[in-house]
């Protein structure tokens, strides 16, 4: 009998798969469903995602709203400095300047009280003396430098400096009665004190 004959005669004799290639592939089918069933467990509705989205994004806004706020505020803060310098500066930028400058008015008060009032002689230079000094004065007035002449005021130790304390009768208590040198303010601001003799109370 031919091999093709017996092959005939015995239909079971046909190859099948092992079976441990079908268990391995149920295993791999139990596998995959186990895995679509856990991803669907792990995964939110669509409602719920989306809410938490939307209070993401409600608390994004209010940051950044938060941060826009605390930057104009900054903004104007410094916006607000640098007016204040810029407007410093121009107010007191010959600040240095005036100081030395009022030594020179110093100068011609003294020179102009050393000449002799009675002197004929003396009278050019002293009307010379004064012109100059009333120019240098007007000078210092359209740059905003004031004089301190405390002279009969109370003594304010802010703007005067107290060289000397006398008996004076006449004189209320703690009140200047003579200038020694006198004071000046640049805009409001202390250049030199007025130096002064107070009245002891």
């Amino acid at each position: 009998m031919s091999e093709q004959d017996k092959s005939h005669d015995n239909p079971g004799s046909e190859q099948t798969p092992p079976e441990d290639a079908v268990s391995q592939a149920q295993r791999d089918a139990e596998a995959v469903v186990e895995a679509a069933v856990e991803q669907a467990a792990g995964q939110a509705s669509p409602e719920a995602e989306l809410e938490a989205l939307r209070a993401e994004l409600e608390q994004t806004r209010k940051a950044l709203a938060e941060a826009d706020l605390r930057a104009q505020a900054e903004i104007q803060n410094m916006r607000r400095r640098v007016e204040r310098e810029v407007a410093n500066a121009h107010k007191f930028a010959v600040e240095k300047f005036a100081g030395e400058v009022i030594t020179v008015a110093d100068s011609l008060e003294r020179g102009l009280a050393a000449l002799d009032a009675d002197n004929e002689v003396l009278t050019p230079a002293r009307e010379g003396t004064q012109l100059t000094l009333k120019v240098l004065l007007d000078v210092f007035g359209r740059f905003n430098i004031e004089q301190i002449d405390p002279r009969g005021d109370s003594f304010n130790p802010e703007q005067h400096e107290a060289m000397a304390m006398v008996p004076h009768p006449e004189a209320a208590p703690n009140s200047v009665i003579d200038v020694l040198e006198k004071g000046y303010a640049l805009n409001g601001r202390l250049l030199r004190p007025a130096r002064v003799v107070v009245a002891k109370g």
